[in-house]
């Protein structure tokens, strides 16, 4: 019934990843405006990731990783660090979208040198692990 949700989960999250690095482009040639834009739609994105994320898991459970050997240490490497810095993740995300959108551009620079480079590593990571869960 579900079986579509985790392919559309990694469509979501390599468009979030996609957002993400043309929302970059553009605070670094100054141009607030359009950055606003693309950071808004990837934290949209995003969202609606994690709802049908839940959704899935919530009627599916778990799907275990069925290979063996290094490719299998390499798998939990990725889902571990995936994991860890997707729960840190989400409350960063928020509290640097607020300081933008008060506009409170310091204190939103000061945390989004860090939430940019997470959010990017979660969402590249989470299609890695789509890939290596379901295409290997």
């Amino acid at each position: 019934m579900l079986d579509f949700l985790p392919t559309l989960n990694a469509i979501l999250n390599s468009t979030s990843a996609i957002l993400l690095l043309i929302g970059r482009s553009y605070i670094k040639k100054y141009d607030r405006a359009t950055h606003k834009k693309y950071m808004l739609a990837a934290f949209t994105v995003s969202t609606l990731f994690l709802i049908s994320y839940l959704t899935y898991h919530y009627f599916h459970g778990t799907t275990r990783f069925q290979h063996e050997g290094f490719i299998r240490a390499l798998y939990f490497i990725i889902l571990t660090s995936h994991t860890i810095l997707a729960a840190v993740l989400a409350p960063m995300v928020i509290i640097t979208l607020l300081r933008g959108l008060k506009e409170k551009f310091t204190l939103h620079k000061k945390i989004a040198k860090w939430t940019y480079p997470i959010w990017l590593y979660v969402s590249v990571t989470g299609v890695i692990v789509y890939l290596m869960l379901y295409h290997l």
